[in-house]
């Protein structure tokens, strides 16, 4: 592949994320829904190219657009190998530039969020593997490793779907990739919109104590753009211009990151090559993103020891991890195959009608149970990040609790420190499908279950009745 495909394909990709976002500011429905301009964009492509417009063209013998549509083959080929580059950039930077906290500082907020967390990510596995192997696996004659999809999907979002797509093929899952994107888009869209009618049940019943049932969010936020001077700093500078750009040494940290993330990973294989592979081999089908994130907790870690923690900024780390996030769900929309989705459509949508009631039925019926002191402000948050990404979940927080009063984004700050290590793309959710393949779906389900099952009794019976865990000052004391 030339350099100058290369180029094309991501100039492209900022054309595609330029008229999502006309389309976002202009149009009311997409508004309504809170759609991401990535997902609108990712479309865009997808009906632009081989699977709607190519299919179209060769029927009507335009062959020269069947196999890439309007952006042709190469740009296509290109576009399919970003996702699994991209999504180690996004991992690498979900802890750098940000000083971890002291265990002591954050327990009381970070026990019942845990669990809560911890609930929603076991319970989709268990939930999707109970209904692989005892219904779909004999009604549709499909494989077990079918069961993760839903964590893979909606918890860890686009992303971590696009991450996992190798393994999932490597292991005999061709369509696994594929049916993961969809069912991460079918999560973000049903997360929005099950998400915006809790926050006006939550504002009509008195189970927010910061909603008005008719307050609505400011028109700028609906269209997705800021207005006037009400705009953020992007990040700030930690080295002078003189010197070296600061976003160059940014993404130099980042790749750094990678790159131990590379030697882990590199360093375990050879483990478990000299000691176990004979019997089983797990780290030989884990992805690097899970392994970049803990190299950027490692950076972290030294940089924060070293009293150099001003050299990182964590909002020009998030521009990166952003930006890496948006052009990643683009390409992937864009080459997503819809034969995959139509082959399987019966049982794919059986295991997203599951995956959504489960989450909607921990955060109502076991949320209450686990948070003494605004559950549902701390529960909403867990509940979009579930059902997509960490975006949804601070998007429906924001909606729950507009002027931040209450406690939930900084449990869910401390959470996510534990929490995405393991699950969203972290250890767990890379090595489930090669544990799957090589153990069977039941002992997995086990492990989950037990997991489970602790994260709901700690829940009910510590963390919900212990007063220790709602007694802390907010800015609405």
């Amino acid at each position: 592949m030339s350099p100058s495909i290369v180029g094309l394909a991501l100039l492209l990709l900022g054309i595609l994320a330029i008229v999502g976002t006309l389309i976002r500011v202009r149009s009311r429905w997409t508004q309504k829904l809170f759609l991401p301009v990535s997902i609108i964009a990712g479309f865009i492509a997808l009906i632009l190219g081989p699977e709607v417009l190519g299919r179209l063209a060769g029927l009507v013998g335009l062959d020269a657009l069947t196999e890439g549509g309007l952006f042709g083959a190469d740009v296509m080929s290109v576009w399919s190998e970003l996702p699994g580059l991209l999504i180690s950039a996004v991992f690498a930077t979900m802890f750098l530039g940000e000083a971890i906290p002291s265990p002591k500082r954050a327990v009381t907020l970070l026990g019942p969020q845990l669990s809560l967390g911890v609930t929603f990510g076991a319970g989709q596995y268990v939930v999707g593997i109970l209904v692989a192997v005892l219904l779909l696996v004999p009604l549709f004659d499909i494989s077990p490793m079918f069961g993760a999809l839903i964590e893979i999907g909606f918890e860890g979002g686009h992303g971590t779907a696009a991450g996992m797509a190798p393994v999932m093929a490597e292991l005999g899952f061709e369509e696994g990739g594929d049916l993961a994107l969809a069912m991460a888009t079918v999560g973000i869209v049903s997360g929005i919109l099950v998400g915006v009618i809790a926050v006006n049940w939550a504002a009509r019943t008195g189970h927010s104590q910061f909603l008005d049932s008719k307050a609505e969010l400011p028109e700028d936020e609906q269209r997705g753009v800021y207005a006037g001077d009400d705009q953020p700093s992007g990040g700030k500078l930690t080295v002078r211009a003189s010197s070296l750009e600061s976003l160059t040494l940014h993404i130099g940290i980042v790749g750094l990151a990678i790159v131990i993330g590379q030697l882990l990973l590199m360093g375990m294989q050879a483990i478990e090559g000299a000691l176990w592979a004979d019997f089983v081999e797990i780290f030989a089908y884990v992805p690097l993103f899970p392994l970049a994130m803990l190299g950027g907790v490692i950076i972290q870690l030294v940089i924060d020891r070293t009293g150099r923690g001003d050299l990182l900024d964590r909002g020009t780390m998030e521009r990166i991890q952003g930006a890496s996030l948006d052009l990643l769900i683009i390409a992937a929309l864009a080459t997503l195959s819809l034969d995959a989705i139509a082959n399987n459509f019966g049982p794919f949508a059986i295991l997203a009608v599951v995956g959504i009631a489960w989450n909607v039925f921990v955060l109502f019926v076991l949320a209450p149970r686990y948070i003494s002191r605004f559950w549902f402000e701390r529960g909403i948050g867990d509940f979009g990040q579930s059902m997509g990404v960490t975006a949804t979940g601070l998007l429906l927080m924001r909606m729950a609790d507009p002027n931040r009063k209450s406690p939930a984004y900084e449990s869910f700050g401390y959470k996510q420190l534990v929490f995405e290590p393991f699950f969203g793309g972290g250890i767990i959710t890379a090595a489930a499908i090669p544990l799957i393949v090589q153990f069977g779906p039941f002992p997995f389900l086990i492990g989950m279950s037990i997991l489970l099952i602790a994260a709901i009794l700690s829940g009910l019976l510590y963390f919900g009745r212990n007063p220790r865990f709602g007694d802390f000052e907010t800015k609405a004391d």
